[in-house]
C-alpha cells in the first residue's frame, strides 16, 4: 500500500548526521543502545505520524508520499528542509548570576531552558555564559533510514494512535474507547489518574480528534473510581493447649 498525504502511519526510522555518520535519533531500542542514545523510560516503538502535518522535518515528511509499507528507504534531508541553517544571532551571552539564581552550575554541553526556550551552554567565562538557541541539528544534513510499518485504516486505530501520542507511558489498550457517529468516549485507566499533565493531554487529544475527524462534535473522558476490595482478615493460628499430664 502506497502512502498518501493525510494518511495516519506508523514508521520506524534511524537518523544520522551525514557529515559525521553519528546516529542522533532512532525508534529502534537496540540501535539506541548501540549508539549510546538509550534513555530509561522512553518507549522505543514505531512512531505515529499524520503525513503532511509537519510532525517531522519537512524533507522527511515530503518523502513519505508514495512509499510502500514494509520497504526501507534512505532519505537525505538538507538543513533548509530539516532544522534550518545555523543563525549566529541565536548565540547569546548571559550573566552567570542569572544561572546561579536558579541554582544552576553552567558547564559546556549543559542543556538548559531560558524564558521557555531550550538552549545549549557553549562556554563559561568570567561572569558570563555563552548559550546557543539554535536547534542542536541546525546546519546539518540528515540521513534517515525509514520504513513505513503500517497505514492505519480504522477509526478506532486512529483514535487510539492519537491517545497514545499524548499519553505514551500507559498502554493504549488500557483506554476503553466508544466511537459513535458524532461523539467519542474515552475511559481513562486508574493508573493514569495522577499523571502529571493529564488535564493538558486530555485537552490536546480532544483538539486532535476534532481536527482530524470533522464529524466529531463531542469528546468525553470518563474516570471511574472503583471501591477497593476489602482486605481479607488474616486467619489466626490455632492455639494448642498443653496439659500438665502430657509434658
Amino acid at each position: 500500500m502506497a502512502v498518501n498525504k493525510g494518511d495516519f502511519i506508523l514508521l520506524n526510522y534511524t537518523c544520522k548526521i551525514k557529515e559525521s555518520g553519528e546516529t542522533v535519533d532512532t525508534t529502534v531500542e537496540k540501535i539506541a543502545k548501540d549508539a549510546k542514545l538509550h534513555k530509561e523510560g522512553t518507549s522505543y516503538e514505531p512512531r505515529f505520524v499524520v503525513v503532511g502535518e509537519g510532525w517531522v522535518p519537512k524533507g522527511l515528511d515530503e518523502s513519505f508520499i508514495g512509499l510502500e509499507t514494509g520497504k526501507t528507504v534512505s532519505v537525505e534531508v538538507p538543513p533548509e528542509k530539516g532544522h534550518g541553517s545555523r543563525d549566529p544571532s541565536k548565540i547569546k551571552l548571559l550573566p552567570l548570576r542569572r544561572f546561579k539564581a536558579e541554582g544552576l552550575a553552567p558547564a559546556p554541553g549543559l542543556q538548559v531552558e531560558i524564558d521557555g526556550r531550550p538552549a545549549l551552554v557553549r562556554a563559561v567565562g568570567a561572569g558570563r555564559v555563552q548559550v546557543d538557541f539554535n536547534h542542536p541539528l541546525a546546519g546539518k544534513t540528515l540521513i534517515y533510514e525509514v520504513s513505513v510499518e503500517k497505514v492505519l485504516q480504522t477509526q478506532d486505530e486512529k483514535v487510539k494512535a492519537i491517545i497514545h501520542r499524548r499519553i505514551p507511558n500507559i498502554s493504549v489498550e488500557k483506554f476503553a474507547t466508544t466511537i459513535m457517529e458524532r461523539e467519542v468516549n474515552i475511559e481513562i485507566p486508574e493508573e493514569a489518574f495522577l499523571l502529571e499533565g493529564l488535564q493538558v493531554a486530555k485537552r490536546v487529544i480532544s483538539n486532535d480528534l476534532q481536527k482530524y475527524f470533522q464529524e466529531i462534535a463531542k469528546v468525553s473522558f470518563i474516570e471511574i473510581f472503583k471501591k477497593a476490595a476489602p482486605v481479607a482478615a488474616e486467619a489466626k493460628p490455632e492455639q494448642v493447649q498443653v496439659s500438665e499430664g502430657t509434658r
